[in-house]
């Protein structure tokens, strides 16, 4: 078998493996929908999701749907995008098993950690993002509303606010993992990155200012946390990268 022969069947290989992850990767998502689906229901997880909203506005006031097929399809909506979210672990599992082959043993302890660590600070993202700010934020816009106004906030504009949110502050929670990453591919040390300190400072409440609503509750509810997960990352990178170095690099 020729060099070129060789490495179109070992290319092939790799985009078999990459379809098996994908489709196993899919069929947790799918699972985990389905179960969703069953229980507690799609009409009582979005009840849960619309809950900060409907608690800042007057009693007995209801969301309305504008569109025909909107209160089915948007709690469907809601329904995979919560499935998605709760399948990250086996998602970023399976991206991890198909790279893990071609890696060196030092590298595989760099995966693994950051797999679950993306998992976990993602989630909390969203966690923190329903729990937190929402509230404050829902709020802050009911009370500002005129009162000759009558707010009655359309599900699928909700939640395509709230996915944005939720997506926003799960993304701005992996601080820590793209910190690590850069120190431990050597692209920046952690002394430079202390350096930029006060540019990172206000890095994070210009993200915060273009991501979230236009009050000074939800920006600091982002900018706040965003400065204290750099800072964590700071710290754990040094412990990070002794712990994954080759053996010839601790020589």
């Amino acid at each position: 078998m020729t060099d070129k022969a060789a490495g179109e069947e070992t290319f092939i290989s790799h985009l078999i493996e990459l379809r098996n992850r994908l489709v196993k990767a899919s069929i947790g998502i799918a699972i985990l929908t389905a179960a969703l689906m069953l229980w507690p229901g799609p009409a009582q997880i979005y009840d849960f999701i619309a809950r900060p909203m409907i608690d800042s506005l007057p009693a007995g006031s209801k969301m309305i749907a504008t569109g025909v097929i909107a209160p089915f399809l948007v709690p469907m909506k809601v329904t995979l995008v919560i499935a998605f979210i709760l399948a990250l672990p086996w998602v970023f599992y399976q991206m991890w098993a198909f790279i893990a082959p071609g890696l060196y043993q030092h590298e595989k302890k760099l995966v693994l950690p950051l797999v679950v660590s993306s998992s976990l600070l993602f989630m909390g993202g969203v966690a923190f993002c329903y729990f937190l700010v929402f509230g404050r934020v829902f709020k802050f816009i009911g009370d500002f509303a005129p009162s000759s106004i009558a707010v009655m906030p359309d599900i699928e504009n909700y939640l395509d606010f709230v996915m944005s949110m939720c997506l926003a502050f799960g993304a701005t929670f992996e601080v820590p993992v793209v910190v690590v990453i850069l120190v431990r591919m050597g692209i920046v040390s952690v002394a430079k990155l202390k350096e930029m300190r006060p540019y990172t400072i206000v890095g994070a409440f210009v993200i915060a200012a273009i991501v979230t609503p236009p009050d000074v509750v939800s920006q600091l509810a982002l900018a706040v946390p965003m400065c204290l997960l750099f800072e964590l990352g700071l710290l754990v990178a040094p412990a990070f990268v002794r712990a994954t170095q080759a053996p010839e690099e601790t020589a």
